[in-house]
C-alpha cells in the first residue's frame, strides 16, 4: 500500500478546509512548507504557529493596502521621490515633506495646494493620498467637476443623500482641479455640504489654480457661501503655494 502524504491525510484535509473557511490564504498555502522548516530548525509548536500567523497578518495588511489603493481611484500612482523639487521657482519643500508624516490625517485637518497648471500640485496630492493608503487610511481621489456631475445625476434619481455619503465617508478626500471650470449654484451648494460634513471629522485635500481671494468667482460669486466654506476649510489647514513655469513646457524651454 502506498504511503499517505501529509496532504492526503484526513487531518491535513480538515486543516485545509478550516483554513479556507476562515479565509486564511497565507496559512493555507504555507502551513506545510513552514512545518518542514520547523522540523528542520526544531522550532517549538508555539514558534511555528507564531511564524505562520505573522505571515498571515502581513499578507492581510498587504491585501488591505491593495484594496485601499484600488478604491481610491488614483488616475496614476505618484510618490514624493518622483517630484522634481528644482523645477518650481517657489515651494516650501520642508512643509510638503512634513505633510508626508500624515499628521493632518490624524488631526482631521486639510491641505490646499495652490498653483498654476503643470507645477505638480496634483502629483503631490496623489502622493499624499497614496501614502495615506499605505498607512491604512481610506482615500478617494476625484475631480471637483466630477463630484458635481455625480451629485447632479443623483439629484435626478433621488439618491443625493447616498451620493453625498460617498464623498463624506473617506478618511481622506482628494478634490482635484477646483476652479478650472465655473460652478453653478447647485455645484457650489454641493461642495459646501461636503466640506461642512467633513469639517473636523475627516481630512480633505484640494488642488486649485486660484488664490483664496478669487474663490468667490469659483462658487457662483456667492460671497456668503464662499466665506462660510473657507471658514470651515481653513480652520485646520496647511496651504502649499507653488509658483513657476509649467513642467510640461520643460522640454521646450530647454531647446
Amino acid at each position: 500500500m502506498a504511503k499517505l502524504t501529509e496532504s492526503s491525510t484526513p487531518d491535513a484535509a480538515a486543516l485545509c478546509a478550516n483554513l479556507s473557511a476562515l479565509k486564511l490564504p497565507f496559512m493555507l498555502a504555507n502551513h506545510q512548507p513552514f512545518a518542514q522548516v520547523a522540523a528542520d530548525k526544531q522550532w517549538s509548536h508555539l514558534h511555528y504557529l507564531t511564524e505562520l500567523a505573522s505571515g498571515e497578518a502581513a499578507a492581510h495588511a498587504d491585501r488591505r493596502v491593495a484594496r485601499l489603493v484600488a478604491q481610491a481611484r488614483f488616475p496614476v500612482l505618484k510618490s514624493m521621490d518622483q517630484f522634481d523639487w528644482q523645477w518650481p521657482t517657489k515651494i516650501n519643500q520642508l512643509l510638503v515633506q512634513n505633510l508626508f508624516h500624515l499628521d493632518f490625517v490624524r488631526q482631521r485637518a486639510n491641505v490646499v495646494l495652490i498653483a498654476g497648471t503643470g507645477l505638480g500640485k496634483s502629483h503631490l496630492m496623489t502622493a499624499l493620498g497614496h501614502a495615506a493608503c499605505l498607512k491604512g487610511h481610506s482615500v478617494l481621489f476625484t475631480g471637483a467637476i466630477e463630484i458635481i456631475n455625480n451629485l447632479a445625476l443623483a439629484h435626478t434619481t433621488g439618491t443625493v443623500k447616498r451620493a453625498l455619503a460617498h464623498y463624506v465617508k473617506p478618511q481622506v478626500l482628494c478634490i482635484d482641479e477646483l476652479g478650472y471650470l465655473p460652478i453653478d449654484k447647485f455645484g457650489a451648494d454641493c461642495l459646501f455640504q461636503i466640506i461642512s460634513h467633513r469639517y473636523e471629522r475627516s481630512a480633505t485635500l484640494i488642488t486649485t489654480n486660484r488664490v483664496y481671494k478669487q474663490w468667490p468667482a469659483i462658487f457662483n460669486n456667492d460671497a456668503v457661501l464662499t466665506s462660510a466654506l473657507l471658514d470651515r476649510l481653513l480652520h485646520h489647514a496647511q496651504t502649499v503655494v507653488i509658483e513657476g513655469r509649467s513642467y510640461r513646457s520643460k522640454d521646450q524651454v530647454e531647446l
